[in-house]
């Protein structure tokens, strides 16, 4: 997804702030997609382009060169429709799809440094559009605090805003929900310096 340079800041400023009131950090990550259905798409453009054949043989006079013309078409055009990201995605469970998006910003979390502060105070949240998944992890040192059922009302404000179209402003209301609990539970006295850096990541 396109992010304009000025919701970029946007977010880039929101972070910041927090961080001068807090030795908590937090990161941001936007990813397109999270589901992968692998060969998929091209097994059940295979199946039909075999299946297609057998129904012009039993329904139809045509030509051996026309049939197997439309049969390399079938192909061809029900690869390309099946490959399109909305399609792809719409071939996997729901719950496969949650737990590869899981997955995903599990990595995500390790990737970007947010499990090597030091005070275990890092704070990831996790956009994944094609899924219309939000996930927002905290490390140990917060989540001995915090409850990950706490999270679920920056979620909610995430998720509505990102189904709008309005992506920046939700991580930008999910980061300000993040704050309250990060300048709780470590204030900036205790701040050390700034170990990640205040941005957002597109995957």
């Amino acid at each position: 997804m396109e992010m304009s340079p000025e919701d970029r800041d946007r977010i880039t400023a929101a972070i910041r702030d927090v961080e001068t009131k807090t030795s908590g950090e937090i990161v941001c990550v936007l990813a397109d997609q999270s589901a992968d259905s692998g060969a998929l798409p091209i097994l059940l453009a295979a199946i039909a382009a075999l299946v297609a054949p057998w129904l012009l043989v039993a329904f139809t006079t045509l030509s051996v060169t026309t049939i197997l013309s439309v049969q390399v078409l079938v192909f061809l055009v029900g690869a390309i429709l099946l490959c399109l990201p909305p399609v792809r995605v719409a071939l996997i469970p729901r719950r496969a799809r949650r737990a590869m998006a899981f997955r995903v910003a599990t990595e995500q979390f390790f990737t970007r440094g947010v499990s090597r502060k030091e005070e275990r105070s890092g704070i990831l949240i996790f956009v994944s559009l094609a899924e219309h998944y939000a996930r927002i992890i905290a490390d140990d040192g917060v989540a001995e605090r915090v409850p990950q059922s706490h999270w679920q009302g920056a979620v909610d404000a995430l998720i509505a805003h990102v189904r709008e179209g309005r992506v920046a402003d939700g991580f930008i209301a999910a980061i300000g929900m993040c704050s309250t609990v990060l300048v709780e539970h470590y204030p900036s006295a205790e701040s050390g310096p700034n170990e990640l850096p205040d941005r957002i990541y597109f995957i």
